[in-house]
């Protein structure tokens, strides 16, 4: 696609994290200071830090914004659009968008994982819709067409539609999608961000030659998930 465009911020962390980091740190350090000044026996604040303080370095952790660069070659190459375990690789009937059947490929991310989503392959974005749902944990097969999702469909220069859904979780319940109708989109980009565990389900053509299996761990922009014809 020639001289491919790279849009990433040179920051440490998200972006969608700052009101969450911010808030929690001053109200951590609130409580702390109130056991500290009200108790003699320092134990409750000691027993607090400890434990908020863990929680804290977890949810900072979860805002991690790595920036990453795909090594190689572009063409045909889906990457893997999130940190995460491959749950699913199946053929699957489509019918709200392909009317036919589509390779489908699941990755869950844990709370643990960065939840950065990246664009799987270089191209150009057809469509953005959002659709409210329910929220059911992230790795069940209904939670890819009944939970709240948003998707995005994605044209490769040679023409291929890869879709790419961004699917709420039981405790995710805010899905950022970044992405924009018209745009050209490059692997390296972000194309948004869901707010605690959830999961992100890629839509092929049959026939690409998948490059995972069940169970493996993928790191967003730099696995390779599969191969287009």
């Amino acid at each position: 696609m020639g001289k491919r465009i790279r849009k990433l911020k040179n920051v440490r962390l998200h972006n969608e994290g700052t009101d969450t980091l911010v808030y929690g740190l001053v109200a951590i350090a609130s409580i702390a200071a109130v056991l500290w000044l009200s108790f003699d026996n320092k134990i409750p604040f000691w027993c607090f830090v400890s434990v908020f303080g863990i929680v804290y370095c977890i949810v900072l952790n979860f805002f991690r914004c790595p920036i990453r660069y795909f090594e190689g070659d572009t063409e045909k190459v889906v990457v893997a659009p999130a940190d995460g375990k491959i749950v699913v690789i199946e053929e699957v009937e489509e019918t709200e968008y392909f009317h036919d059947k589509r390779l489908m490929i699941s990755i869950f991310m844990s709370l643990f994982n960065v939840h950065a989503n990246w664009f799987p392959v270089d191209g150009k974005v057809k469509f953005v819709n959002h659709r409210d749902g329910n929220f059911h944990k992230a790795w069940l097969p209904k939670a890819s067409e009944e939970n709240e999702h948003a998707d995005i469909m994605l044209e490769t220069p040679e023409g291929t539609e890869v879709l790419c859904r961004q699917i709420a979780g039981a405790v995710a319940r805010r899905i950022v999608t970044y992405a924009k109708p018209g745009e050209d989109c490059y692997i390296d980009e972000h194309l948004g961000f869901i707010k605690f565990g959830s999961r992100v389900d890629v839509y092929l053509p049959l026939g690409t030659e998948v490059c995972v299996k069940m169970g493996q761990t993928t790191t967003g922009d730099y696995t390779v998930l599969a191969k287009l014809k």
